[in-house]
């Protein structure tokens, strides 16, 4: 079955939101000193320290407090990964709105979402602003290099929530994304299976597709796409699509959106995370989860090999990273990404 895209006007409504500075503007790259810098940086003990990277000064506070008791793991520690995979991560932030997620306690401890950046950010931390449906404009803060990475781990940020669309243009994606959740009663098992078939299906309509484990409990599926289709019509392809898998498969897969009319023992396609303003754990994020785990690419071999979600944790990433190098590097070119245009 081939899946076709939905009438725009078929979605939901857009809010409205910022204009676009120039639609085919390229990303700007982080800083390439961040990658010379290593994790002793952050010192091993003290409460708070004060570190310059590519010029600019961050206080790093309350580097001592637990952040995971039970492994050990402290909100230093955290900070130290960020720096160890920074050069892998920022140029998957760049020019990205981030909503902050904020755990200043630790991944027990109780959380909020901040959108608009604090009066007291630093001077050189770039912002994003965006128009909502209130008419009320936000000021994002965005990772464009280390310094701004460890401004917002340090506000207690444990994991990263980028929007999917860049800043010069928030209502044109340049991303297709599918977030497979397992409903209860179905375990990793079947979420492996549904990406497989999500994967198969978007290669017939000749999309490439990448996969990273959530860190949480399921897959993330994404496609590059070239920008041009705005977020409605996205959203309006991606529910279509969720809905041809189900019909293809009930017995596996789910695209109820409603929580209380979700079968058990299926797997959500989630499309509604293509809706403008949502967003989803970025790549190599650590996970608010008892083992710290991290939001890890993987190759489609992995997937096929029966590749468990706590396999890659925050004490193992890194290293993993650095043997594997980027495996969603592909994903950042501007060459081969699919014109979902021509599917509208």
């Amino acid at each position: 079955m081939t899946p076709r895209a939905a009438s725009a006007s078929s979605a939901s409504t857009s809010p409205a939101r910022k204009k676009p500075a120039s639609a085919a503007r390229k990303p700007a790259p982080p800083n390439v000193a961040d990658a010379d810098v290593s994790p002793d940086i952050i010192p091993e003990k003290g409460k708070q320290c004060d570190v310059r990277v590519g010029g600019r000064a961050v206080r790093l506070t309350n580097l001592n407090k637990p952040f995971w008791p039970e492994l050990g793991i402290t909100k230093g520690d955290l900070l130290r990964y960020y720096v160890a995979v920074a050069p892998y991560l920022l140029p998957h932030l760049v020019d990205r709105a981030m909503v902050m997620k904020r755990y200043p306690n630790g991944w027990k401890g109780p959380f909020f979402f901040m959108k608009r950046t604090p009066e007291n950010a630093p001077p050189w931390l770039k912002t994003c602003s965006i128009e909502h449906a209130s008419k009320s404009v936000i000021d994002f803060p965005m990772v464009q290099n280390l310094a701004s990475l460890l401004w917002v781990v340090n506000l207690g940020c444990i994991d990263l929530n980028p929007w999917y669309a860049r800043c010069d243009d928030t209502d044109r994606p340049d991303f297709l994304h599918f977030d497979l959740d397992p409903v209860p009663g179905a375990d990793f098992a079947r979420v492996r299976e549904t990406a497989l078939m999500v994967r198969d299906n978007l290669q017939r309509l000749g999309m490439k597709s990448y996969a990273k484990t959530t860190g949480s409990s399921g897959i993330h599926v994404y496609v590059p796409i070239v920008r041009g289709p705005v977020q409605k019509r996205v959203w309006s392809f991606a529910k279509e699509f969720a809905r041809a898998m189900e019909k293809i498969n009930p017995a596996l897969v789910t695209a109820e959106y409603r929580i209380a009319k979700r079968p058990k023992g299926r797997v959500l396609v989630d499309y509604n995370q293509n809706a403008w303003g949502r967003t989803l754990s970025s790549i190599y994020s650590v996970r608010a989860k008892p083992g710290a785990t991290v939001s890890m690419p993987v190759t489609w071999e992995e997937v096929e090999g029966g590749v468990e979600l706590e396999e890659f944790t925050l004490m193992n990433a890194p290293e993993r990273i650095r043997r594997t190098g980027d495996l969603w590097k592909p994903v950042l070119a501007r060459r081969g990404r699919f014109d979902l245009a021509d599917l509208l």
